[in-house]
């Protein structure tokens, strides 16, 4: 793991409880353990992930005050099937787009351009860089069932992110996660500002949308726990058949 987060601030290390409970959490949002399911015993997990039973405990108890789990003295821990949507600890699972009735949604995110680029005007006011300073840009487009209903560009300060991949086929799917677990930096706020637009002819070609289409702009910063932008991007989706929920609690 590459500690360097940046010149002159290194990352807080993670600790080893953490990484139990994202891969935990990303094995039931993914339906390996599904509502209701009954997990092995604390001493079982604590084996299978290859970690102390104090970290694992650590672990599940975390999930359990964020709601993933529920832990009953006559039935061990459960999967209660209410993953908080609305909590940043799950940020890496980012996609606001739920169906009409309200249903999460899983998308697949395709990496279409992975560039490094000297910060425009904008790119530098929003992550607090002098401009021209070096980017990592992403453009990525989202489908769902093969449908593409998002296309988003992604840039993040390039000395802060040493290492990172240098092709699209190795860019990871969850951008968040590989943050935290390669430089330990944390996504711990979130800004966002929402528009309605007319499609561009770049909206139309993607998302293959007829003409004057409304599409939904979705402009972001990200901070990290130090209170740094990290990343600004701009996602442009869809919204036929789709709303956009974003739950705070």
């Amino acid at each position: 793991m590459n500690q360097a987060a940046s010149a002159t601030q290194a990352p807080r290390p993670v600790p080893l409880y953490e990484f139990v409970k994202r891969q935990l959490s990303e094995a039931i949002l993914l339906g390996k353990y599904p509502p209701g399911t009954q997990l092995p015993g604390e001493i079982a997990l604590a084996q299978s992930y290859g970690v102390a039973v104090g970290t694992m405990r650590r672990a599940l108890t975390d999930l359990a005050a964020e709601g993933m789990l529920a832990r009953r003295r006559k039935t061990g821990t459960v999967v209660t099937g209410r993953p908080p949507h609305h909590s940043l600890r799950f940020f890496f699972q980012y996609f606001r787009l739920r169906g009409t009735d309200g249903a999460l949604l899983r998308s697949k995110p395709e990496v279409r351009r992975l560039r490094r680029v000297p910060a425009g005007e904008e790119e530098a006011a929003r992550l607090g860089l002098p401009p021209g300073s070096p980017l990592i840009a992403i453009d990525r487009l989202r489908r769902l069932r093969h449908r593409p209903v998002m296309h988003e560009r992604f840039f993040f300060p390039a000395a802060r992110l040493p290492d990172f991949p240098a092709r699209s086929a190795d860019v990871p799917d969850l951008l968040y996660l590989h943050l935290l677990e390669h430089y330990g930096i944390r996504i711990s706020a979130v800004r966002e500002r929402l528009n309605a637009e007319l499609a561009t002819p770049e909206d139309r070609r993607l998302l293959a949308l007829p003409e004057r289409a409304a599409i939904l702009v979705i402009e972001e910063i990200a901070f990290d726990q130090g209170g740094l932008p990290m990343i600004f991007a701009r996602h442009r989706a869809t919204t036929d058949g789709l709303c956009y929920i974003n739950e705070v609690r």
